[in-house]
């Protein structure tokens, strides 16, 4: 008999979705240094207009890594502006030289947790779209409380998302997709189909690893429902 998936309606104390562990180099420091000020979110509440000097779609990708995804996706959709997510310092450092080489004015960059970002400083009905690619999977089922798809998160989510909204989902981890079928359903608040891919979004990192491995990528193409 299956067992009943853990749902979190609330975040545990002191359980993080990430290890923040890496070192810096001067490399890094540099391009932090030089480069983080004419991307970086302004400090407060999130105001689009005010933050990008225009009132266009807001997009929010957790976990950006290397910024290979939120680079294509700001080229392919120059009239949204892209927020990038993530705490690892060398691969926002690494995103934000790739962006200034690709050119592309609408990608800003935020370093720390997604979620209190949009707990404190993102209003209800700003994001157009939400990007969840690759995510850590915590693969051990006693880690699963770390996962970043919980019930929290998409309540969450699904408050900062306008109406229409859409949250992407991929991995290429079969555990972990299937622990987001449980935790959509369970939530009910997205219409959900599987299997579109981005055709916007490079075959890069952690899904070309997967691909290389064998492994199956799933896509969860998430839009809010009407209330």
């Amino acid at each position: 008999m299956a067992s009943r998936p853990v749902l979190d309606h609330t975040p545990r104390e002191s359980v993080r979705t990430f290890t923040p562990r890496w070192r810096n180099s001067p490399l890094t420091d540099e391009r932090m240094a030089t480069l983080l000020p004419g991307r970086a979110l302004p400090e407060g509440s999130l105001v689009p207009a005010e933050a990008f000097g225009r009132g266009g779609p807001v997009v929010l990708e957790i976990g950006s890594g290397h910024g290979a995804a939120a680079i294509a996706y700001a080229a392919a959709h120059p009239g949204a502006d892209v927020i990038a997510v993530d705490v690892h310092v060398p691969g926002v450092a690494r995103m934000l030289a790739a962006a200034d080489d690709a050119g592309v004015p609408n990608l800003w960059a935020h370093v720390g947790d997604a979620l209190p970002l949009l707990t404190d400083r993102v209003a209800p009905g700003t994001l157009a779209a939400v990007h969840l690619f690759f995510p850590d999977p915590w693969p051990k089922k006693r880690h699963a409380k770390r996962r970043f798809v919980q019930q929290y998160s998409l309540t969450l989510l699904a408050s900062r998302l306008a109406p229409g909204g859409v949250l992407r989902i991929a991995t290429d981890i079969d555990s972990y997709a299937e622990h987001c079928r449980e935790q959509l359903a369970a939530h009910g608040g997205y219409d959900v189909v599987e299997g579109e891919r981005p055709t916007w979004r490079p075959d890069d990192g952690f899904e070309a690893k997967g691909l290389r491995h064998g492994r199956t990528v799933s896509e969860f193409a998430c839009t809010l429902r009407s209330t």
